[in-house]
């Protein structure tokens, strides 16, 4: 296999590499002395890195190559996925300010605070299991396609030699090394898949030519509602609950936003964060309709979806520009990887060590986390050669279908604690558990299906958006009979953490992190969120 890349891309991928170097070297000579230092950057980062990170944290390799590949096979409909940037809005007004209140360190912290520790562990042990299956597992998949595409190099290289690096400066420098390297991994990658966007629309011969070759409904985000794929109900509600997990609820991305040292800087990221998260659909999603549109004028090919992004690289980008592409595409891959494995080794570390041994030295606790993030790296690789073989369908629409299972209880429990004080923690950990009972039988049951008849066929077959619709309104059955049925929680234990158990002081604290830009650019982006909405109808 030949590298696409010549001597002058090799020297800007070089250029690229050298600096990420630099910046890891600059944050790792900062001692990490305690675990605020090590898992949440000493809680003292800056609105515009923590957006910076919100978006390179969401943006990996197969967010790239499954976004660009379900635009070239579906065209629009998964754009309502992108446009959930108002959902990023509601981590900063709605969410943050209890999690602020709470001083948790994790999600599963959280939890144990507005609940019990049953719920902690339930979150802290289903997290860990979900990161290594899909997100880790995936992203890794993903940025072997990538890497094997660009460099010329075979799959298992590409992806171990990147897992590796990347697993070297986040063991070392901790949040610090991922949270600075991905500000400048997001310059990157948005440099680059603007520069492929620009170029392929002057190829394809602009934007009205775009729509007449594609054709209008490749165009359409609002398919019927009998769609197999993409009902534009599951779309709009059931992508709605998804986001609510991914954006709100998910150490993942929660995490950046804890490192900031107030509400009203981690509230201003999660908007910066927001305007970021609108741009996916004209980096990845139009170059994926304009590969769809250069193939049917003959200028590329593909054999399948996923490997649209790639392709176009090859073709469309002059020499040096691909050099650049490529560190972008790689920033993508490393920066969630990054993530990923912090948020790990924050929930191995606060969640189950430091729960089971109380009085474990601070010192200890970063080493241990350190130690949690290269098993995490290990069982990655380990994971590699069964994520090959799920290259057959697109793998972004992969990766939604199995979050569309495991988001709606964990919203449930969020959203009616923080709403609703009357919660309390026997619905919860109901809630929790009957979910997961769920999403595990609608697993199975897509396994066998072939087999099935009757409910069972309709269970199985039933749209995955859809199945989160009813599995969200299922769960917040539960959780309120449960609550009705049963004691309510002791309101001073949880004060401060749900609405209704609010002090005076709380509510002027947030009075107080509340600004008028603030409010301002919010409500430009929930404008420009339905202008988007709008514009893209069949």
């Amino acid at each position: 296999m030949d590298s696409i890349l010549e001597k002058a891309d090799w020297l800007v991928l070089g250029v690229y590499f050298a600096a990420l170097i630099v910046v890891a070297i600059w944050v790792i000579l900062q001692k990490n002395k305690d675990t605020a230092d090590y898992f949440l950057a000493g809680r003292n980062v800056g609105w515009f890195v923590i957006g910076a990170s919100i978006f390179a944290s969401n943006i990996g390799s197969e967010h790239v190559v499954g976004l660009a590949g379900t635009g070239a096979e579906s065209g629009m409909p998964m754009a309502h996925y992108e446009l959930h940037a108002w959902i990023v809005l509601l981590l900063g007004w709605l969410f943050l300010p209890f999690y602020f209140r709470s001083n948790a360190f994790t999600m599963p912290e959280f939890l144990e605070k507005r609940f019990d520790s049953r719920s902690r562990w339930f979150l802290s042990v289903f997290s860990l299991a979900g990161y290594v299956i899909t997100k880790v597992s995936v992203t890794i998949y993903a940025g072997g396609i990538v890497v094997s595409e660009l460099l010329g190099i075979p799959f298992w290289y590409g992806a171990i030699g990147i897992v590796l690096f990347t697993g070297a400066y986040t063991v070392i420098g901790g949040m610090k090394a991922v949270i600075y390297t991905e500000t400048l991994q997001t310059v990157v990658l948005i440099f680059g898949s603007v520069t492929i966007t620009f170029l392929g629309l002057r190829e394809v011969g602009g934007w009205d030519m775009l729509k007449e070759t594609v054709g209008t409904e490749h165009f359409n985000m609002w398919r019927p509602m009998t769609d197999p794929d993409f009902p534009w109900t599951g779309m709009l509600f059931g992508g709605t609950i998804v986001g609510l997990w991914y954006w709100c609820t998910d150490q993942y991305i929660v995490q950046r936003t804890l490192a900031a040292n107030n509400i009203k800087i981690g509230r201003r990221g999660a908007i910066f964060g927001a305007y970021l998260k609108i741009l996916p659909i004209f980096i990845f999603l139009i170059p994926g309709i304009i590969a769809f549109a250069l193939a049917k004028q003959g200028v590329l090919s593909y054999d399948k979806a996923d490997e649209v992004f790639p392709v176009l690289v090859k073709t469309l980008l002059p020499v040096g520009l691909k050099g650049l592409v490529a560190g972008g595409l790689m920033a993508a891959l490393m920066s969630s990887l990054a993530s990923v494995f912090n948020s790990c080794s924050t929930i191995f570390t606060i969640d189950i060590y430091k729960k089971l041994k109380p009085n474990t030295p601070e010192r200890l606790l970063v080493n241990i986390g350190k130690f949690a993030t290269t098993i995490v790296v290990i069982l990655g690789i380990i994971w590699i050669p069964i994520m090959e073989k799920i290259g057959g369908g697109t793998l972004y629409q992969y990766l939604q279908s199995v979050q569309s299972y495991i988001a709606p209880p964990i919203v449930a429990v969020f959203l009616l604690g923080i709403l609703w004080k009357r919660v309390n923690s026997k619905a919860a950990i109901v809630t929790l558990f009957s979910g997961l009972i769920v999403a595990t039988l609608r697993i199975l049951a897509e396994i066998y299906k072939d087999s099935l008849s009757g409910v069972l066929l309709e269970f199985a077959t039933i749209n995955f958006a859809h199945m989160a619709i009813f599995m969200f309104i299922l769960s917040v059955m539960i959780c309120i009979s449960i609550s009705l049925a049963t004691d309510p929680p002791n309101y001073a234990a949880i004060a401060g953490l749900s609405f209704g158990t609010l002090s005076d002081e709380d509510k002027r604290i947030n009075k107080q992190s509340i600004a008028a830009i603030d409010i301002v650019l919010s409500l430009v982006l929930v404008a420009i969120v339905i202008f988007t909405l709008s514009y893209f109808v069949g």
